[in-house]
């Protein structure tokens, strides 16, 4: 069977390649149609394929002025890391909430610690600009937030020129180096002295969410995840060793992933763990990335103030 989001050899794969290089902001909408024109047959076949997509659609501009976080937000502090792998150094992104300093007038600002942790995992492309933002977004919401690097073992997301180029790379990534990778960023974060050891949680998009999945059906033990669009793997692990709560994000229009439902939810009945499952309806795959070509402002706010209700209500809530 073909790893998701490795090489596409078929006619097939190549247009779902594309298709999703266009819907995480990789490919222009011109740019889009004149490459599946030539793979499908024509600019009238193309446009079936955006159609059934339910791309036919041209989406205006996205604002997001108001959802980024700056690089210079006084409230977070962030600042490129390393840490031992199994196979060498992982990079990252580490964003924190300010701590208490000194003020000029002799009060303190910032918050104090430790906090509880996010993890967040990026889509195929590696470690983006966007995933970058939504790291510090999750450290202005009082998280430790590490965003991790899955192209580490090839150099890491800043050795490539491009998208295509990052994108191409994660198609050579193996699933279970993935896996290695990610337990040793939690092993990072449980050791992090502004963290709470066991307060650990993860978000992760597309194919960050299909990590997530594989992940905390394998061993991973965390205290909360938010998969969004993740496909999760088929068939499906035995549920015994999945014990962490998880909020599944999915979009209506992306079908093949909703078809999955279903089973998900059987498995994760019989795990006996915490779960909710939301599809925001009319929207695609990669609604939540604001620069994309498929954002979807109204879901992808509310999708992420339930995202941080779930992780607030597992990593924050007193325990008995």
């Amino acid at each position: 069977m073909r790893e998701e989001f490795s090489a596409p050899r078929t006619k097939e794969e190549r247009i779902e390649h594309l298709i999703h290089e266009y819907v995480d902001g990789a490919l222009n909408r011109r740019h889009l149609i004149r490459r599946l024109a030539r793979l499908a047959g024509g600019a009238a076949a193309a446009a079936t394929v955006l159609e059934t997509a339910g791309l036919a659609q041209v989406r205006p501009p996205a604002n997001v002025d108001a959802i980024r976080v700056g690089e210079n937000d006084p409230a977070i502090e962030w600042r490129d890391v390393s840490f031992p792998g199994q196979a060498g150094q992982v990079q990252g992104l580490l964003a924190s909430p300010r701590p208490f300093q000194p003020s000029t007038r002799g009060r303190r600002a910032g918050v104090a610690g430790p906090h509880p942790a996010v993890l967040v995992i990026h889509e195929n492309r590696g470690l983006t600009e966007h995933i970058r933002d939504v790291t510090r977004r999750m450290a202005k919401e009082g998280f430790v937030a590490l965003g991790i690097d899955l192209l580490s073992r090839q150099g890491g997301s800043k050795a490539f020129a491009d998208d295509t180029a990052r994108g191409t790379a994660y198609g050579r990534t193996v699933q279970t180096e993935r896996h290695e990778d990610m337990v040793s960023a939690v092993d990072y974060l449980k050791k992090h002295e502004n963290v709470v050891a066991d307060r650990i949680g993860a978000i992760g998009f597309c194919a960050g969410g299909g990590n997530i999945y594989y992940s905390v059906y394998n061993g991973l033990s965390l205290q909360a995840a938010v998969p969004f669009y993740g496909t999760p793997p088929n068939p499906l692990p035995a549920a015994e060793r999945l014990t962490t709560p998880l909020l599944g994000i999915f979009s209506e229009n992306d079908r093949g992933q909703a078809a999955r439902i279903p089973s998900l939810s059987e498995s994760l009945v019989t795990a006996r763990v915490t779960f909710g499952i939301h599809v925001y309806k009319g929207t695609n795959h990669a609604f939540f990335n604001d620069t994309g070509n498929v954002y979807d402002s109204a879901a992808a706010v509310e999708a992420w103030a339930r995202t941080i209700g779930f992780l607030d209500t597992h990593l924050r809530a007193p325990r008995a």
